[in-house]
């Protein structure tokens, strides 16, 4: 992987300055797993002028990663299925079907979390060099959690069982899926979270080039 994945700091990162931003005020009301800013700032208009001052609250999360882990001789994905408390207030099912993923901690670089998350949750090693896909904002309204997807190659013949760290509660069972269920869950709307769909197209667009150089056919 490139250094321009190399480590990052642990947790939410202190804001950086640009031209078009001027931050009046920060307070933090609440920090426990999650944390709450509030943000007095001012930014740049496209008249140029700028804007009067605003109030925002922004959830901090810091940098996070999310892997498709991808199986060419058997034309199948490794994905995870956990309770997901948030999703029944979306009115969706909490038990929900994604990669895997975690935040990253102090000094990991983007790969190493993809890895280290790979075998907590789902018990499985990627194999070889890890393809970056792409580094998004899920929800740039209100938070600042930035997602590194990843895909990397895997044998999932002994992917199975419940994974998870027991100090964090983690319950975590493996799902093996074809790449033909996979297009039909996507095609049912039964894939609801942002970085899973984001994966699964990717892997769909581009599976027949990862064949090809992964298994020189």
């Amino acid at each position: 992987m490139s250094s321009s994945h190399g480590p990052t700091p642990s947790g939410p990162a202190a804001l950086p300055s640009h031209p078009d931003a001027r931050i009046d005020g920060t307070e933090t009301p609440f920090s426990r797993f999650l944390r709450v800013d509030v943000v007095r700032f001012r930014h740049r208009l496209f008249s140029g002028e700028w804007s009067a001052e605003r109030v925002y609250d922004v959830l901090r999360r810091g940098d996070a990663v999310a892997l498709m882990l991808y199986d060419p001789d058997r034309d199948s994905v490794v994905l995870v299925e956990q309770f997901r408390l948030p999703a029944l207030y979306a009115r969706l099912s909490p038990w929900q079907i994604e990669p895997v993923a975690g935040l990253v901690d102090k000094d990991e670089t983007y790969e190493a979390v993809a890895r280290r998350e790979s075998r907590e949750e789902a018990g499985v090693e990627p194999l070889g060099e890890l393809i970056p896909i792409q580094r998004y904002l899920p929800s740039p309204g209100d938070s600042d959690e930035a997602v590194m997807l990843f895909c990397g190659r895997v044998d999932s013949s002994g992917a199975a069982g419940v994974h998870g760290l027991p100090e964090e509660q983690e319950d975590i069972r493996v799902v093996v899926k074809t790449m033909a269920e996979l297009e039909a869950m996507v095609e049912a709307g039964r894939i609801e979270t942002g970085h899973t769909l984001i994966g699964c197209y990717w892997l769909l667009r581009h599976r027949d080039r990862l064949r090809r150089e992964w298994l020189g056919r």
